[in-house]
Parts: C-alpha cells; sequence; structure tokens
C-alpha cells in the first residue's frame, strides 16, 4: 500500500510552489531515487521541464518528459506512465488512477484558498481508502 506525504506551503509569504517542487525533486535525485511527476496536461509538463532548467545556478535534476527517448530519474508526464515506480509527485488537482502502483506518493498543498481545497479532496480520498497519511508543513519564504 503506498505511503502518502502532503507538503503543506504556508507562512507569510508562503513558500512559491514551482521553485518547491524544483528542490524536492532535486533532493530525491541527490538520494539516488527515481519520481515519476504527473501534471494536469502538456503544457504544465513543459512548464516544469524549463523550470528544472533554470531554478538553480548550481543544480541539475536530470529529467525527461515521457514519451521522449532515453533515461532519467525523473520523469514529467500528464498520461499514465508505462510502468509504475517508487515515488509518484502527484501536481494536478486529482488523484490519478494509477497511483497505488507506486511506493509513495508525494502531495502538494499550495496557499491559495482554491489549490487548498483541491488538496483537502485528495487528503480525503486517501484518508477514506485507508492509506498511511503524513503531513508536512513547510514555512514562508522558500
Amino acid at each position: 500500500m503506498a505511503e502518502v506525504d502532503f507538503y503543506v506551503l504556508e507562512g507569510d509569504p508562503p513558500p512559491d510552489p514551482q521553485q518547491f517542487v524544483c528542490r524536492l525533486l532535486d533532493t530525491v535525485h541527490r538520494r539516488g531515487g527515481e519520481v515519476h511527476v504527473h501534471v494536469a496536461d502538456e503544457a504544465a509538463a513543459h512548464a516544469l521541464d524549463a523550470r528544472l532548467w533554470s531554478f538553480s545556478a548550481g543544480s541539475f535534476v536530470p529529467h525527461r518528459l515521457v514519451g521522449t527517448p532515453g533515461r532519467a530519474p525523473v520523469w514529467i508526464g500528464w498520461q499514465p506512465p508505462a510502468q509504475p515506480g517508487e515515488v509518484l509527485l502527484n501536481l494536478a488537482d486529482e488523484v490519478p488512477h494509477f497511483f497505488s502502483g507506486f511506493r509513495r506518493v508525494l502531495e502538494l498543498v499550495p496557499a491559495d484558498p482554491p489549490g487548498r481545497d483541491r488538496a483537502r479532496a485528495r487528503y480525503r480520498f486517501y484518508r477514506e481508502r485507508g492509506y498511511p497519511l503524513r503531513k508536512h508543513t513547510l514555512g514562508g519564504g522558500a
């Protein structure tokens, strides 16, 4: 059964969600992990791809868009992966139907009220099905 971690972004100002995602992916990569990042659509995939190339002058996160040739520890896609893996970072509004094939699921809880409401719905989804849940609260300014 997948373990689910929720990263709550709060504070004044709250951490920038895109910057946090890049740092989180950098951390997973540095620890030798592999992650599939599920985004809402192709435009979001390309936006994250571009952000990963430029988020930090001192870091590089090897990544690929799903469907491109080669290997990388970070895959970005808007459709189900060919095969599940170790970690799924869900950046879409809904819980993807393939989440249970992953050992860990990472969810982001943004500070904006509509985003927070969508994250609460995902939290309820996992809780009602008995998945182990953890919450990590992250303060502002990141």
